[in-house]
């Protein structure tokens, strides 16, 4: 959040002493590593999306066991009145340092992050844009994570911060302002031994889609901070084609909305749109940067518009209310009564391979029902699934992480989303469902422990049209998928495959090309372990050629009937899918030909394979 200076101090003085005692009583094992992998930054995790051990920050939030046990960081936390986010305890060791960099996706615009050093010495100095501070034990500050900033712990002891974030409410933000203007003397606050306190803690905190008052905060906003490297005229007509854009997409979001509010009807629209601007921003290339920390536009737009605009899986409208927490047991989950899963047809392909333009192909016909789209939620639904947790660190799922628990909830939240070609609840005892999930494509051993009379259709692209379109996804920043990768220096896009730690510092065109090879290798290495009557292969080109023909080919592999509904569909030229970054055109990939062409030697043997695999 912007704030009138880069560091202000509050007025409030915490007991370091009482504070320390606590974090000692801590267990060991509840510090992990810093959620970027930071060398010498850990973290222990107080408020998280359900009280659980994860780093997310869109969900509903509550204290972790390590909070609930800390009278004293409650009192702390509960003294301010407001409602927190994600919060924690904050290390950070000897010698070490938290880099330079900007925070500037969606959570950080309307948030401020509360510092409280509890463990430090002078020798620790926090920086941000062109001041230098040391934050002394006990203090309160808040700083500007808008401006550039970074901290380096020179001292030989392990400096412990409290860290948390909050939107403030009125009063907060008066007292924040008093601060910032004038000197006031700092009032102590005690523990208070039996004290009592509730917190309160965000529960709304993502759109399912972003309303236009809140997309027209968030670009006005960036238009105010923008400027262009290029100078005189040609800088203020790039600038005057910019704010064009901007305006266009909140008019047309604005009138997406006036139809659709945040219905899955509209879900579609909305996501064809966002790409949309996120191609036009692309195309004014990279000269038009954020004032006050010089990062390119078509990042933030990416980080704050284009990964949290559109979030089907949450339920209904998104806001920052919350109530204090109280402990109370579990409401029953209602019993869900799932459809039988006849033969579901599942899409796996790489990346920008085409699967979407297949996948709204088969969705015409009645004969099967979609989730509505890319279904990413069923699994990482699951925090257990998610890079990062024990055992897992890419995408890659095997049949053994499955258990009729997990197989359960999987069938039961998949009922409650699946739609019938014309976006009808569905109401079957029977279904075949239709699925396609980039990352899934790196799990077929789990789904087909899942389903195990699925049909799995793999569909492949040639190596250079397919790096290419990886490369130009990656540089449009709208396949975000995971914005705060540890271990990896800024946001990671598309499926996370075995083996990515080994691409750190490497260019984009060997991590797509990585993408491209290591997602069609492990799609023909699990399908070999499967029956030949349960996998059928698809070429991109051939899709292009004649989708008839591979329409009919997939109809007949699965049991589907070519009907009117397919028949009309591939009768002609096929529309662009959703998921088109632009229009397609003949030799498209050759703009990237210079960074593309030096990898498709090393990747001949896997095309040679992928040529031959049936």
């Amino acid at each position: 959040m912007k704030l009138e200076a880069p560091f202000i101090k509050l007025p409030f003085r915490f007991d370091a002493a009482r504070l320390q005692e606590e974090i000692a009583a801590l267990p060991a094992g509840g510090w992990v590593r810093h959620p970027n992998n930071l060398d010498g930054n850990s973290a222990l995790r107080l408020i998280t999306v359900g009280g659980g051990e994860n780093d997310d920050v869109a969900g509903a939030m509550a204290p972790t066991p390590h909070l609930l046990a800390s009278p004293y960081l409650q009192q702390v936390l509960a003294h301010f009145g407001v409602v927190w986010s994600r919060s924690r305890l904050m290390k950070l060791g000897p010698g070490a340092t938290v880099p330079m960099h900007t925070d500037i996706n969606y959570h950080w615009y309307h948030r401020v992050r509360l510092h409280i050093p509890i463990v430090t010495t002078p020798d620790v100095k926090f920086f941000c844009d062109d001041q230098v501070v040391n934050m002394a034990e006990g203090e309160s500050w808040i700083f500007d994570n808008w401006r550039t900033h970074k901290v380096e712990n020179n001292s030989d002891i392990e400096r412990v911060h409290l860290v948390a974030d909050t939107t403030g409410n009125s009063r907060f933000w008066d007292m924040v302002h008093a601060a910032a203007t004038s000197e006031i003397a700092p009032q102590t606050v005690p523990y208070q031994p039996g004290a009592r306190v509730g917190i309160a803690t965000e529960q709304h905190n993502v759109y399912r889609v972003m309303p236009p008052s809140e997309v027209d905060d968030l670009l006005r906003d960036l238009v105010g901070e923008t400027i262009s490297l290029k100078p005189g005229e040609a800088g203020r007509e790039e600038m005057g084609r910019y704010e064009r854009i901007l305006y266009g997409f909140r008019q047309d979001w604005r009138q997406l909305w006036s139809l659709f509010a945040d219905s899955d009807r509209g879900i579609p629209h909305y996501r064809k749109r966002l790409e949309m601007l996120l191609q036009q921003v692309q195309s004014l290339g990279d000269d038009l940067r954020v004032r006050s920390n010089h990062m390119p536009v078509l990042r933030v737009i990416g980080q704050r518009i284009g990964a949290y605009a559109v979030n089907p899986e949450v339920t209904g409208l998104g806001g920052a209310s919350a109530a204090p927490v109280a402990a109370t047991a579990p409401a029953a989950r209602p019993v869900v009564r799932t459809p039988d899963y006849d033969r579901p047809v599942i899409i796996v392909a790489a990346p920008r391979s085409g699967s979407t333009a297949l996948f709204e192909t088969l969705a015409v016909t009645p004969q099967l029902h979609n989730p509505g789209g890319e279904a990413h939620w069923l699994v990482e639904g699951f925090r257990m699934f998610l890079p990062g947790a024990p055992g897992v660190d890419s995408n890659r799922l095997t049949a053994d992480r499955l258990t009729p628990e997990i197989a359960l909830a999987m069938k039961s939240r998949l009922a409650g989303k699946l739609v019938d070609a014309a976006g009808a609840p569905a109401d079957a005892p029977s279904i075949r469902l239709l699925e396609k999930t980039p990352k899934n494509a790196l799990r077929i051993p789990f789904f087909n422990a899942l389903f195990p009379d699925a049909r799995f259709v793999f569909l492949w692209r040639e190596p250079e049209e397919n790096i290419s379109s990886i490369i130009d996804a990656w540089r449009a920043g709208g396949w975000v998928t995971y914005p705060d990768l540890p271990g990896w220096d800024g946001p990671w896009s598309l499926l996370l495959p075995p083996g990515w730690q080994a691409l750190k510092g490497k260019p984009l065109p060997e991590i797509a090309a990585y993408q491209w090879a290591t997602t069609n290798q492990t799609i023909m290495d699990d399908l070999e372990q499967l029956p030949a009557d349960r996998r059928h292969v698809v070429r991109y080109s051939d899709f292009l050629a004649d989708p008839a023909a591979v329409i009919r080919g997939v109809c007949d592999f699965a049991g589907l009937e070519f009907d009117t509904a397919l028949s009309e569909r591939t009768g002609g030229d096929l529309p662009p899918s959703r998921h088109t970054l632009t229009p397609p055109e003949a030799g498209k990939w050759k703009k990237n030909a210079a960074e593309v062409e030096p990898l498709i030697p090393g990747l001949t043997p896997l095309l040679d394979r992928l040529r031959a695999f049936r």
